[in-house]
């Protein structure tokens, strides 16, 4: 570690103990910097390079903040930190707040990708072996998933195994929904129903594809 990083680090370490328990790790050529174990910051030839989700950007821009660069294998890399300068240095409260941001949006974005890439069966009403007839038609994650909606899942699902009851169909919406099927509201239950008599008995997913177009996934 050259003595300008380290000089930051321990500046850093001190501007940002309120945002938790600091820490530190190798990261791009120089050092991650971690609030309970959440990476929001990059410390590399001694100067500070703050994370920037998408809804953070415009914001680091319009401050003049630029794009750290990476080179990797050679080739540079345009990074989503950006660059502290000395003037935002010495604005310790309002580099706080920007640092606080960068910090609750990054785990914001964190959650989100979490809850795209989990487990099928962590959601309502699938269980172990509806997850694996999902697997078996193509629909692999959460992502997956709610990318088709309920009813295109559901036909995918019919070109696996046929005969399937309308009570899948309601697992899955209820699903998507994020509540026991049970619960699903009378309106969306009658929707279903009709979508299921005139639809689901005689599927064909290709030739109903365009369902999806048609407004919101039930």
């Amino acid at each position: 570690m050259n003595g300008g990083s380290l000089r930051r680090i321990e500046q850093a370490k001190s501007c940002f103990a309120a945002l938790g328990n600091i820490a530190i790790r190798s990261q791009f050529g120089g050092y991650g910097l971690l609030a309970d174990g959440t990476m929001f910051a990059v410390i590399t030839e001694g100067e500070l390079y703050l994370r920037a989700t998408e809804s953070l950007e415009t914001a680091f821009r319009e401050r003049g903040m630029v794009n750290m660069t990476y080179l990797k294998r050679g080739v540079p890399m345009v990074m989503r930190y950006y660059w502290v300068n000395e003037e935002l240095w010495r604005q310790r409260r309002e580099l706080c707040a920007l640092a606080w941001q960068a910090l609750c949006e990054t785990r914001k974005e964190i959650k989100v990708k979490k809850s795209c890439n989990g487990r099928l069966k962590d959601l309502p009403n699938i269980d172990a072996s509806l997850e694996r007839q999902l697997w078996r038609a193509g629909i692999c994650n959460i992502y997956d998933f709610r990318l088709l909606g309920a009813r295109d899942s559901y036909l995918k699902l019919l070109q696996q195994q046929k005969n399937l009851g309308m009570k899948v169909l309601m697992s899955l919406a209820g699903a998507m929904a994020g509540y026991h099927h049970a619960a699903l509201p009378n309106l969306q239950r009658e929707a279903l129903t009709e979508w299921f008599e005139n639809n689901a008995l005689f599927p064909s997913f290709e030739a109903r594809s365009e369902d999806r177009a048609c407004g919101p996934h039930l």
